[in-house]
This record gives C-alpha cells, sequence and structure tokens, in this order.
C-alpha cells in the first residue's frame, strides 16, 4: 500500500501535469492577446481624426458634391472651432474601444484557427473566422462603440466616460448602451470576414522569398491595404445606419426604420456618406495593426 506521502506526492505531481497544461494552452492565447492589444494602440491613436471627420461627415444634413472636398471642409471646419487637438477628440473612449477590442479579435482568432482550421485557412474559413471572431469582439464592445460615436460627433458634450455612462444609462436605459448593435455587427462581421478572406488570398499569392525578411513588413501592409479598400466599400452603408441610430436613438428606433430614412433623405449615395475617411482609416488601421501583429508574433514564437 503507498504511504500518505506517496499519494501526497502522486496528487501534486498531478496537480502540476493539470497547471503546465492549462499554462501551455492559454499561453498563445494571451499572446495573441498582447499582440493584438499593440497593434490597436499604435493605430488607433495615429488614425483616429480619421474616424472623427468620418462620424461628422455622416451627421451632416447635407451630402458635398465631391468626398473629397467635404473631408477636407470638415478637417478645417474642427481645427478652426476646436483647435487641432479637436481631431483627437473622442480618443479616451477609442482607446477603450480598440485596445482590449483589437486583443480580443485576434486571440478570439487565434483561438479559432488553433481549434478549427488546418494550416492556413481558404477562402470561406477565412470569411468565417473573421465574422465569428469580430461579431464575439462587437458584442463585447458595444457600449463603448455608441459612447465613441457620440464623443466624435459633436452631438453630445461628455467631459468624461463615466458621465457618458451614467448620462445614457439615466435617460436611456440599458437599452441605450447598446443601440446600434445590429448595424455594427452587419458592419464589422462581414468586414473582417471579407478583409481576413482578401489578406490571406493576398498573400499567398506573393512569392515566399518577399513574406520574410526585411520584406515582410511593407508586403503586409499592401496586402492589408488591398484587403480593406474591397472590405470598406462593401460595408459603408452599415456604418452610415449605425451612426444614425447611436447618435439619435429616439429617432431611429429600428433597423429599418434608420435605413428607411437614410434612402429617403438623401437617396442611395447616403449610403456611402463618409466612404473615404472610413476607407482610408479602417484599411491603414487594419493594414498596420496586422504588420504590428504578425512581427509581434513572430517574436512570440507563435508563428
Amino acid at each position: 500500500m503507498p504511504s500518505e506521502a506517496a499519494k501526497l506526492k502522486n496528487q501534486t505531481s498531478v496537480k502540476k501535469d493539470k497547471m503546465a497544461h492549462l499554462d501551455i494552452s492559454l499561453s498563445p492565447l494571451v499572446k495573441s492577446f498582447v499582440a493584438g492589444s499593440f497593434s490597436g494602440t499604435c493605430s488607433t491613436i495615429l488614425f483616429q481624426p480619421l474616424d472623427l471627420v468620418k462620424t461628422r461627415l455622416q451627421t451632416t444634413i447635407t451630402i458635398p458634391s465631391s468626398s473629397s472636398v467635404g473631408m477636407l471642409a470638415t478637417v478645417g471646419k474642427v481645427v478652426r472651432n476646436e483647435r487641432l487637438f479637436g481631431l483627437w477628440k473622442g480618443m479616451t473612449p477609442s482607446i477603450y474601444r480598440c485596445v482590449p477590442g483589437v486583443g480580443l479579435y485576434f486571440s478570439s482568432l487565434n483561438w479559432l484557427k488553433t481549434n478549427f482550421c488546418e494550416g492556413q485557412p481558404g477562402a470561406l474559413e477565412a470569411i468565417m473566422l473573421g465574422v465569428v471572431a469580430r461579431t464575439i469582439t462587437g458584442i463585447t464592445m458595444i457600449p463603448i462603440t455608441v459612447i465613441k460615436t457620440r464623443y466624435e460627433s459633436g452631438v453630445y458634450s461628455y467631459n468624461s466616460m463615466r458621465e457618458a455612462v451614467c448620462s445614457i444609462y439615466m435617460k436611456e436605459g440599458a437599452r441605450g448602451l447598446t443601440c446600434g448593435l445590429i448595424p455594427t455587427l452587419l458592419r464589422d462581421a462581414p468586414f473582417s470576414g471579407l478583409y481576413l478572406m482578401f489578406y490571406t488570398q493576398t498573400k499567398k499569392r506573393v512569392p515566399q522569398r518577399y513574406m520574410e525578411g526585411s520584406m515582410a513588413p511593407p508586403v503586409h501592409f499592401t496586402c492589408g491595404v488591398l484587403a480593406g479598400i474591397m472590405a470598406s466599400m462593401v460595408t459603408q452603408p452599415f456604418d452610415v445606419v449605425k451612426t444614425k441610430m447611436q447618435l439619435y436613438p429616439h429617432k431611429f428606433t429600428s433597423f429599418y426604420q434608420a435605413i428607411w430614412y437614410v434612402n429617403k433623405k438623401y437617396g442611395p449615395q447616403g449610403y456611402f456618406k463618409g466612404l473615404v475617411p472610413r476607407m482610408l482609416r479602417r484599411t491603414l488601421m487594419a493594414a498596420m495593426a496586422w504588420t504590428v501583429y504578425e512581427q509581434i508574433t513572430k517574436s512570440f514564437g507563435l508563428k
């Protein structure tokens, strides 16, 4: 019969094995989250002005004859009225949303790829992976997305994140913190799915010798830019509807009501208000995030 000391030793050994196994299984997720969060921080700070300009363009009553002219006029107006740093209004909720959000997206994507894909995902698999990962992130971060949109719009004047949360909850209840969830998911989930498909398929067509060494970062960035342009154009209408619902929740109580209003007020072109700054931001931000993420994951030994 084994002694009590031997039994205790065996139990301790089993526990250590379980903990080691748990640590190994969690480690890639943690590394993916850290890498994604870091890449999200860099891209969010750099491209915040484009997001603010996009939101302001979507709140204007008229549609400029030229998107680029409207974009430049909006930048000039913000700088005149709110100074240069006014272009970074909404930076706090953007950081709160994008840093953990990008980290959660990449860690979810890493887990899904590890458990449901063998090797490089195909086109359809890439779409599904991107959609599921972004849906998880979108649902989790929707309250901060609402606050971020209102900060950037100039329609609301919140002095802090806490004030924004309390004000929305007191006036609109919990529903106010989740308004625009449907168009947000219809914008973000397809964008991420299409982006990942275009990104992975573009990389496959690049000769392997360019994917290593000093050429890797610019190649990843170029693939990301091309993927971002195509994905942004497809999902732009849902971004316009999302902005309307989050800024004017009492006016637009349903997704279909917002769609009908935009079409009646502005016509089909109304669904593409703010396309240029959004396309620039999403394209450059996603390309930069993926480039930084690819390099960090290599240094972490995940690739």
